[in-house]
């Protein structure tokens, strides 16, 4: 799934020359957390986090007439000051999973989306991440998902699907990952949409006598199966 088809665009933008004090006004009346910077010729130059503009503001703990020296020169501090420079950027079509990498590793909450000229497209932000996963995981479509052990070569998993079908079974969405699982296996899992002729309780028995199932979650609530 690519960038756009879960960002914002046409996002609110800010100058460098802009005020800090407007701009916290601006996110407090529109409820954004980050901005795209723009230069007067249209790049982008940096990004201000809602954290940007707190960092920024005089603490009220401070002692005396501290907090009142400091509020004379807020007036006067530009967006250029706080904010993060040469912002790491991605593009329309750059993969969601490698979106969610960046914001993890570099501990952000949102990128610019820029198109291979420089020109600003918009913002994709942890949010529209955590709506991408809710989709990618079949979430947003109900039924129970399935978490079930296989070995980390060839075949295991499609053959598990292959039983899922000769049940009848249809199902919305299939993860896979190595990581939290032992050495020469990985972990599937499996969004059910409809059990076919199964019950809740015959498709958990079913499948686990025929497969490693390790535990099913149904509106929220885990059930692990005994070892």
């Amino acid at each position: 799934m690519l960038v756009r088809y879960w960002m914002t665009e046409g996002s609110m933008t800010l100058g460098e020359e802009q005020s800090v004090v407007s701009a916290a006004e601006v996110m407090r009346t529109q409820g954004i957390r980050q901005f795209p910077v723009l230069h007067a010729d249209g790049r982008v130059v940096g990004i201000v986090s809602d954290r940007d503009i707190r960092d920024a503001m005089p603490s009220k703990y401070l002692p005396g007439g501290s907090v009142e020296e400091q509020g004379r020169g807020l007036a006067e501090l530009r967006i250029g000051s706080i904010m993060t420079e040469d912002p790491v950027c991605v593009g329309p079509d750059t993969a969601m999973d490698h979106v969610a990498s960046l914001l993890a590793r570099l501990k952000v909450g949102g990128l610019p989306v820029v198109e291979k000229d420089g020109s600003l497209r918009g913002i994709i932000t942890e949010v529209d991440v955590f709506r991408f996963l809710a989709s990618a995981t079949g979430l947003a479509r109900g039924g129970a998902q399935f978490a079930f052990r296989l070995e980390a070569k060839p075949g295991p998993l499609a053959l598990l699907l292959d039983d899922l079908r000769s049940q009848n079974i249809h199902f919305s969405s299939v993860l896979t990952s190595h990581d939290m699982s032992q050495a020469g296996y990985r972990h599937a899992y499996i969004r059910v949409e409809h059990m076919g002729d199964h019950s809740l309780g015959s498709l958990v028995a079913y499948l686990s006598a025929e497969h490693d199932l390790l535990y099913y979650i149904l509106d929220g609530e885990v059930t692990y199966l005994d070892d």
